[in-house]
């Protein structure tokens, strides 16, 4: 008799396990969401893609036909309904829009393939209790990392549900900040909150990707003025838990009382690489940065985190300016405005308008790719517009930005403006 011997097979590779888990997921009952990030340039402006379960309601189709009523010669048709299937949706979020698209089970998992790796380097599978990644490096070489993922369960498949977020209300860190309980359930008054964190994150995640970013060692990241650092703790998870990058964040914060606070909470997590400093940015030494966050920093505070930006060669800038005082009392009204700026509010307006324009273009001159744009909606947050640069990419030329910016300072008559001063007393060669 002849034994058969069975060869011992070869372990599925990571991408494979992936799409098991999801094909099982799905059958099973357990798929929550997922979440496609990281896009590749080739992308365009696609930030992201967003996957869920819904079941589309069943709609009327005419059946068979049959006589009349009240004995008619006239056949009409039969009406009958479909059976209501499971759909994926797909939320193709671009940079100015979102689109949406339903798939089946099958024609979804084939977009899903087909966008892996390729368009998207990680790929986050949200499941009943676990969460799955798979992430691909620079080579194209996949890694899969399993976690638990506790207060994730499936919920109806209704287009009125939520939609995921790049975060987790099981991350430890957001039951520590009292963003969530114990349970990962959502604290209600700090929804707002977490929907900001969210959405910082959703814009920092596409600067990250087109940013020329080195593929080893660690990244260096520093918010100024982080308070109770809502989001230094975010950006902290997101590069490490999300993509499995090592990341040295720093918060530094001018109250003792925060950073004391702050320093507490990463020793009881036992967070590597994520430490907070007391000091002002006005103060601190530059040293080299991968990227620089100031939200909120007054008036001409945000200047000066651009400037040390620029000093630190971050590779992405990302401010949040509030209160806009320098340039109101230069402001000449050109004689065809005076009747708009004679009320005080549309010529604060324009200040504003003028000091973000200006340094976004100061940006620009230094060579990185910048935009000014609503962060958040008016209802969350009064100080909701957003600087965003990032380095190279496609810019004018410096001479025809300056120029613009000269146009701009004789048209309004502005004879100083913080950041411009800042880069005549200690210069930052352009990129």
């Amino acid at each position: 008799m002849i034994e058969h011997k069975h060869e011992p097979q070869p372990p599925a590779d990571p991408q494979s396990q992936f799409f098991e888990a999801l094909a099982e997921s799905l059958r099973g009952g357990q798929f929550i969401h997922l979440l496609l990030a990281g896009a590749a340039p080739s992308q365009g402006d696609l930030q992201r893609v967003l996957v869920r379960p819904i079941t589309l309601k069943s709609t009327p189709r005419s059946g068979p036909a049959r006589p009349a009523p009240h004995g008619g010669s006239r056949k009409v048709a039969e009406p009958h309904f479909l059976e209501s299937e499971p759909r994926l949706s797909f939320t193709f979020r671009h940079s100015t829009r979102d689109e949406t698209h339903n798939f089946t089970h099958e024609e979804g998992v084939r977009q899903i393939e087909a966008l892996t790796g390729t368009a998207f380097r990680n790929v986050h599978l949200f499941t009943s209790g676990v969460e799955l990644q798979l992430a691909f490096n620079r080579k194209g070489r996949g890694s899969l990392r399993r976690g638990a993922a506790p207060g994730l369960e499936a919920a109806a498949q209704s287009h009125d549900r939520d939609k995921p977020r790049p975060l987790s209300l099981s991350r430890p860190f957001v039951a520590a900040l009292g963003l969530a309980d114990a349970q990962g359930k959502p604290v209600p008054a700090m929804s707002r909150k977490w929907k900001q964190i969210n959405k910082f994150i959703e814009v920092l995640a596409p600067a990250l990707a087109a940013a020329n970013l080195p593929e080893t060692g660690p990244l260096m990241v520093a918010d100024f003025g982080c308070g109770k650092a809502y989001l230094t703790f975010a950006v902290h998870d997101y590069l490490r838990h999300t993509l499995q990058r090592d990341a040295q964040v720093t918060g530094v914060e001018l109250r003792a009382d925060l950073v004391e606070w702050c320093n507490g909470i990463v020793h009881e997590l036992a967070l590597p690489g994520l430490n907070f400093e007391q000091g002002d940015l006005r103060h601190f030494k530059p040293r080299p940065l991968h990227v620089v966050i100031a939200l909120h920093a007054c008036d001409t505070a945000t200047d000066h985190a651009i400037h040390l930006g620029l000093r630190a060669g971050a590779q992405v800038i990302v401010c949040s300016p509030c209160c806009h005082k320098q340039l109101r009392p230069q402001l000449l009204s050109p004689h065809a405005l005076r009747p708009i700026l004679q009320h005080g509010i549309h010529l604060g307006q324009e200040a504003e308008m003028l000091t973000d324009g200006l340094r976004a273009l100061w940006l620009q001159a230094q060579g990185y790719a910048t935009q000014v744009f609503e962060f958040v909606a008016l209802e969350h947050t009064a100080k909701n517009k957003m600087i965003l640069a990032v380095k190279g990419g496609s810019v004018p030329p410096r001479a025809e930005v300056l120029a613009q910016i000269e146009e701009v300072k004789n048209f309004y008559g502005i004879r100083e403006q913080a950041l411009e001063t800042l880069l005549r007393l200690e210069p930052v060669a352009p990129v």
